[in-house]
């Protein structure tokens, strides 16, 4: 089996490839997500080798890419839409909320809408205002919508070419500051058999607590659990990769061996994932817990102009805090 090294974006950049290859239905749009590859340049040489048809640079704006793609999908085509920056997405937010989410239901399944909106999300790159957000609790919230997330290269790579494959509306949450991240790549490993799109994964297994997290604070708390490890604590890291539907089948499973659970992500806690997470961890896991689920999330601020960014988002010393305070019921 054909196995590569490959950074995050490329990795990406090679599934949204095949997905091209394999379906020509399948069109790429965004702004300059042709000729200059996109600013991250996911996207690079595709308009290259696939033509201005079928990966479109598009005007700024994003709302009328979002909508432009809504007409595309109820024809036929699988638009694969990019926002070139989080903070870019809300001009869209309506079409997205009031159109994709529900053309399913309202038509009573007689209409799909097969379009996946890639986002690149979350903080560390030192970017300017509007740059840097974690918006998927918008998303996760509505029903008709799915979102998920990848972590590592092999997600990235195998995760895009099953969301632009599902017939569902998928926000595709990509994690900015891991692009240029390497790790090894199996391209020829079956894509629904080994590695399921709505399914959670543990990372590092262990047996005192769980920590769940999800796209760029996967890394965050793998590098916790090593660190914990120098003192004695095997920690179990659970990447969680489907926000909208949840899968916590592993979590369960965990929480019930260890008694103890830390959620992370670098979202505001005030109403983002971690809360519903933790609701149902305590719904299902009450009488196996030791202690209280604790969160490490962003604070309740506006995000940080990027000089700062370091003291808002959570970092190893933070989960490990919280991992001490668990054991200290």
């Amino acid at each position: 089996m054909a196995t590569e090294t490959l950074t995050l974006g490329k990795a990406i950049n090679i599934g949204l490839r095949r997905a091209l290859e394999d379906d020509p239905k399948v069109i790429i749009m965004g702004e300059d997500v042709g000729k200059l590859g996109g600013v991250f340049r996911v996207t690079d040489g595709l308009q290259k080798d696939f033509g201005d048809q079928r990966v479109i640079d598009t005007p700024l704006a994003e709302s009328g890419i979002i909508g432009t793609a809504i007409g595309l999908a109820i024809r036929g085509f699988r638009p694969v839409c990019e926002i070139q920056f989080d903070g870019f997405v809300y001009p869209a937010y309506d079409q997205i909320v009031s159109q994709v989410a529900k053309m399913h239901y309202r038509s009573q399944g007689r209409l799909r809408i097969p379009m996946v909106i890639r986002i690149p999300y979350g903080g560390g790159i030192g970017a300017v205002e509007h740059h840097s957000e974690s918006p998927e609790a918008y998303f996760a919230h509505t029903p008709g919508l799915k979102v998920v997330t990848c972590a590592n290269p092999q997600d990235g790579y195998s995760m895009i070419q099953q969301s632009i494959a599902s017939d569902d509306p998928i926000v595709f949450l990509e994690p900015k500051r891991r692009y240029w991240e390497k790790g090894p790549v199996e391209l020829d490993a079956p894509l629904s058999a080994a590695y399921p799109l709505h399914s959670a994964r543990v990372t590092r297994p262990g047996t005192d607590a769980t920590v769940l997290a999800y796209g760029p604070m996967v890394r965050t708390c793998m590098e916790a659990a090593t660190a914990a490890a120098e003192d004695g604590r095997e920690l179990e890291v659970i990447d969680l990769r489907t926000l909208s539907p949840l899968d916590l089948t592993a979590a369960y499973e965990s929480v019930k061996r260890t008694g103890r659970c830390v959620v992370v992500h670098e979202a505001p806690g005030n109403l983002g994932l971690g809360s519903e997470i933790a609701a149902r961890i305590t719904e299902e896991c009450f009488y196996s817990l030791e202690s209280p689920v604790l969160r490490v999330t962003g604070f309740d601020t506006p995000y940080p102009a990027s000089r700062v960014e370091e003291e808002y988002l959570p970092d190893l010393d933070r989960v490990l805090d919280a991992v001490d305070r668990a054991f200290g019921w």
